[in-house]
């Protein structure tokens, strides 16, 4: 019923912003809006993005700092991950299903015991618990246990390197550029 109250919705005369909003609901309740890979889409219709991250900072600030300790994760890598997954927007949706913040997918966001992925508290704590997951997993080797978090563990294990996977590698790289600029702002 409720997809077919999505598409009678979507096929009504609409302003501009309200035509571009149409998707679907899962059976984990996880909306879906079809798009390019890359795009990561916020079912409120708001735009997320600014230039001012101090902002974000001041907004998440409590919630980064309680994971940081919690997971003895470095919070400006914490913040860096954020900046590459969501821009600091806690709506923020990709085309695969990943959701809030750290763009957890909701298979992990279970694993990690998250029970609302868009409470950008809930997410940061259960994002933060899987990158520590992760880098305990590739012995503190930021480059794999990031590209494992873009990737997956497995397949970054199977190939023993950051794979050969030009989102991944980008992805990564990303990270490292704002985790450096977080430290070297931070000294």
């Amino acid at each position: 019923m409720l997809i077919a109250l999505t598409l009678i919705l979507s096929l009504l005369p609409m302003g501009r912003a309200g035509a571009e909003i149409f998707g679907f609901q899962d059976r984990n309740g996880f909306w879906h809006f079809p798009g390019p890979k890359s795009t990561k889409r916020d079912p409120s219709g708001a735009q997320s993005s600014q230039k001012d991250l101090e902002a974000f900072f001041q907004a998440y600030q409590i919630s980064i700092r309680e994971a940081s300790e919690a997971f003895g994760v470095d919070s400006n890598l914490i913040k860096a991950v954020i900046k590459a997954e969501s821009d600091f927007n806690h709506r923020a949706m990709s085309r695969k299903g990943a959701v809030g913040l750290m763009q957890l997918m909701p298979e992990t966001a279970r694993e990690m015991e998250v029970k609302n992925p868009f409470n950008p508290a809930e997410n940061i704590l259960g994002g933060t618990r899987y990158l520590a997951v992760l880098l305990k997993r590739f012995d503190n080797d930021k480059p794999m246990a990031l590209a494992a978090f873009n990737a997956g563990p497995e397949r970054v294990e199977a190939c023993g390197r950051v794979p050969a996977i030009r989102e991944t590698r980008q992805y990564v790289n990303r990270v490292l550029f704002y985790y450096e600029r977080l430290r070297s702002k931070a000294e």
